[in-house]
């Protein structure tokens, strides 16, 4: 009786044993890694971090607080270097990978760090209200640097060396001045693949390393112009929406973004009614196409 007994206490320490491990892997949810967007900072994402622990108790949660607010208008590349040491140091300690979560213009920042980092392990990188493809609009944002000028005049600001020094006009993208735009703008024409370069195939070769790109925006968000361009669509000379699938660096497959598409790599997610500065804590938003891809 007493080893019967014995062989029964052992089979169920063994079977407890399975299921903490089972549990163990089932919760072993990513470190999540969300970057700012310009004039924001880490206090503007505590809601989404309460989102995000709250779904998957337990996750790491690091919003980098780096070129904070007004140190947000800094050169892109310039702060690329910053959030890649940042990131870098995050990943090592993470061998089973991290996610992105980058607002606004921190999706442009992270989509460099993806192609700048050759050993990167992001998994799925979520690009939520950002100007992947430019930004052409006036905006409360723009009229914060230049309270003078229209649209049509910003060019002639950021198209030279000391526009190159504010953080939108790496990203301006004046559809009626095409060709000062690739000749003179040194950031977005590069990541996009719309000016060759000596390294764009190696970074290509690293985005590719990523599982899944989301691609959120919407219809009301009030600051990106136009807010297709959170879903790599834009404006063509007549301001024409052209749609993602139909832009060159898309048909070219420039930097990955069809091989990626191709593998089932891509996710669209459209939300109406979010106002920009919102996006971070609506939770509908969240649940329909954040959470999905935190695992």
């Amino acid at each position: 009786m007493r080893v019967f007994v014995m062989m029964v206490m052992m089979m169920l320490l063994v079977g407890v044993g399975f299921v903490v491990l089972g549990s163990g892997r089932s919760k072993g949810y990513r470190p999540v890694v969300i970057v700012h967007g310009i004039f924001d900072g880490p206090k503007q994402f505590r809601m989404l971090s309460r989102f995000i622990k709250q779904a998957h108790p337990g996750t790491e949660v690091v919003t980098l607080a780096l070129y904070d607010y007004m140190s947000s208008l800094h050169p892109l590349w310039q702060q690329v270097g910053g959030f890649s040491r940042a990131l870098t140091s995050i990943m090592s300690r993470s061998p089973a990978g991290v996610h992105l979560l980058c607002f606004s213009q921190g999706g442009l920042i992270c989509r460099a760090l993806l192609h700048t980092l050759p050993h990167h392990n992001v998994h799925s990188f979520i690009s939520l209200s950002s100007p992947q493809a430019g930004q052409y609009g006036d905006t409360h944002y723009l009229r914060r640097l230049f309270p003078e000028r229209l649209k049509r005049n910003v060019f002639r600001m950021c198209y030279n060396n000391f526009g190159q020094k504010i953080s939108i006009c790496d990203y301006w993208n004046d559809p009626h001045h095409r060709a000062r735009y690739l000749a003179r703008s040194s950031f977005l024409p590069l990541i996009n693949a719309e000016r060759h370069h000596a390294l764009a195939q190696h970074w290509k070769e690293n985005f590719l390393r990523i599982r899944k790109l989301v691609l959120i925006g919407g219809p009301d968000d009030d600051v990106i112009t136009p807010w297709q361009s959170s879903h790599f669509g834009f404006y063509d000379g007549q301001e024409n929406i052209v749609d993602m699938r139909n832009q060159d660096y898309y048909k070219e497959d420039g930097f990955g973004l069809k091989t990626l598409d191709g593998r089932g790599g891509v996710e669209l997610c459209q939300c109406s009614g979010v106002k920009h500065v919102a996006w971070h804590s609506n939770y509908s938003v969240f649940t329909g196409c954040i959470k999905p891809w935190l695992t």
